[in-house]
């Protein structure tokens, strides 16, 4: 791959050549005589990690925009710098944004096991029927890139897009956008309801039994932010009870270990948390991480330092 090709070109690298996570020990020992750290989101890196990280250890890049698998506290106190690879994955992840949308509200997880499953017997009136994009309102919880290009892409379908974030965005897409400064206004409104914010405490099980109630009954939820931003436990009994129609699920608390309840409802759309996959989005974040090591090593700051 390019992005390896790169690192073998300017690095001593030591590359994990199984593509799974290493556990702390293995990490650490691999981590001897380096200057610098390239992880991914499911390499957790919690204080007691960090603490232990050698001390030649400056940097660590992250190849993901989300950093909560880092705790930011312990490596500002090593003088270890972090950064992360924003802005070259929002359009990948907004497609498959809709393709949860459209998943969850046209039931093709139904449509495709139907055929698999040598059900189908042909065309009729009543055969799975969905629900419509088109006229209704998706709710936009969280409006950054991600969201913005999520929206655009929105008003595409004919949806009229509402949204809830800290402060409005300059928004500068087609079309209208409707800012909303209380989450508890938007959710009765929104037909549809997508996640988008980072994770963290202040959004641990921001979609409660709470706020699942005060949707339209019949909404569709979608998340491909962070699997920690929905209670799982009220989810599944909201979906269970009708309650909520459907849902679109690329991300899982505890991935890969997701709550037992979603593989079995049928009214639930799930993908293997597939937001930046694409070989244009996967180089582009790695080349982006490249550039943020280059960067420090070379004595500059690096375009995406993060600050705890």
């Amino acid at each position: 791959m390019p992005v390896e090709e790169r690192l073998r070109r300017d690095y001593r690298a030591h590359f994990n050549e199984t593509d799974a996570s290493y556990d702390p020990d293995t990490l650490i020992y691999r981590c001897q005589g380096a200057n610098g750290l390239l992880c991914t989101a499911v390499d957790p890196l919690p204080a007691d990690v960090i603490r232990r990280l050698p001390g030649s250890i400056r940097i660590i890049a992250t190849f993901s925009v989300g950093v909560d698998h880092i705790d930011l506290e312990a490596a500002a106190d090593r003088s270890i710098i972090v950064t992360n690879t924003p802005d070259v994955l929002s359009e990948a992840t907004a497609d498959i944004t809709l393709l949860c949308l459209l998943g969850a509200a046209r039931r093709a997880f139904e449509g495709d096991r139907l055929i698999r499953e040598g059900r189908w017997e042909g065309w009729r009136p009543t055969q799975l029927l969905g629900v419509e994009l088109h006229g209704r309102r998706l709710g936009i919880v969280g409006m950054g890139r991600i969201g913005r290009a999520v929206a655009r892409r929105a008003l595409g379908f004919g949806l009229r897009v509402l949204y809830h974030n800290r402060r409005p965005v300059d928004w500068a897409g087609p079309g209208e956008v409707e800012y909303m400064p209380r989450l508890d206004d938007l959710l009765p409104r929104a037909h549809f309801l997508s996640l988008h914010c980072p994770a963290g405490p202040e959004t641990h099980h921001l979609l409660d039994a709470r706020r699942i109630n005060r949707l339209p009954r019949g909404a569709v939820v979608v998340n491909t932010a962070r699997g920690s931003l929905v209670d799982d436990e009220a989810l599944v009994a909201a979906l269970r009870k009708g309650r909520i129609r459907a849902a679109g699920l690329d991300v899982f608390d505890n991935e890969p270990h997701l709550h037992w309840a979603y593989r079995e409802l049928p009214n639930v759309f799930l993908l293997p948390h597939l937001g930046s996959a694409t070989d244009d989005t996967r180089s582009a974040m790695g080349f982006r991480a490249l550039d943020n090591l280059d960067a420090y090593f070379a004595g500059r700051e690096p375009l995406d330092l993060v600050r705890p």
